[in-house]
């Protein structure tokens, strides 16, 4: 098995590609170990000393360091963990645990929330998941975009300024009611 990895905007995160599927369908987030106990695969991740988030996406997973550890001192670990796993034949999610995705929203606003999500899932989505994280939406209320960064987008550097010039200006273009987006922790 040979794993290729790639670097990321976010220079505290590195995407690892096992050359398998990792996760059927959506995408699933680890931001703490504790948050792992769903995923054999998480799990193995994080028993390498340093690790503070793993994320899954289809073909990818994507892995964020503490800023005191280097990267060159705990990647060989990491892809001995993903290599250990895809050896033991377990499942990379031991509940159906996986797909998460855009939070439910009915109302008055449904028609707007649609097209929200549609051009999340037609143009961000993909252009994000390439940088090895997702943007999931959250809510829409008065006119404001709350999204949900995963992955290597949670905490990056440039998350700022891709939820403001490119996220927000994207929205505003198509949907004249939507008139900021802003970051949401959950």
């Amino acid at each position: 098995m040979f794993i290729q990895t790639e670097s990321t905007p976010n220079p505290a995160t590195l995407k690892f590609l096992p050359g398998q599927t990792v996760l059927e369908a959506g995408t699933a987030d680890f931001p703490t170990a504790d948050a792992a106990e769903k995923s054999p695969l998480a799990t193995r991740i994080f028993a390498v000393n340093g690790v503070t988030g793993v994320f899954f996406g289809n073909d990818f997973v994507t892995v964020t360091k503490s800023d005191d550890v280097q990267w060159d001192h705990i990647k060989p670990a990491v892809l001995g963990a993903v290599m250990e796993h895809y050896q033991s034949g377990q499942p990379v999610m031991s509940t159906e645990a996986a797909a998460s995705g855009h939070a439910e929203h009915s109302g008055e606003d449904a028609e707007i929330v649609n097209q929200i999500k549609d051009l999340l899932d037609s143009r961000v989505r993909p252009a994000v998941a390439q940088d090895g994280g997702d943007i999931t939406f959250h809510g829409f209320e008065q006119g404001v975009v709350y999204l949900h960064m995963q992955g290597a987008c949670a905490g990056c550097p440039s998350s700022t300024l891709t939820l403001k010039m490119g996220i927000e200006n994207l929205l505003r273009h198509y949907i004249p009611e939507v008139t900021e987006v802003r970051p949401v922790a959950v």
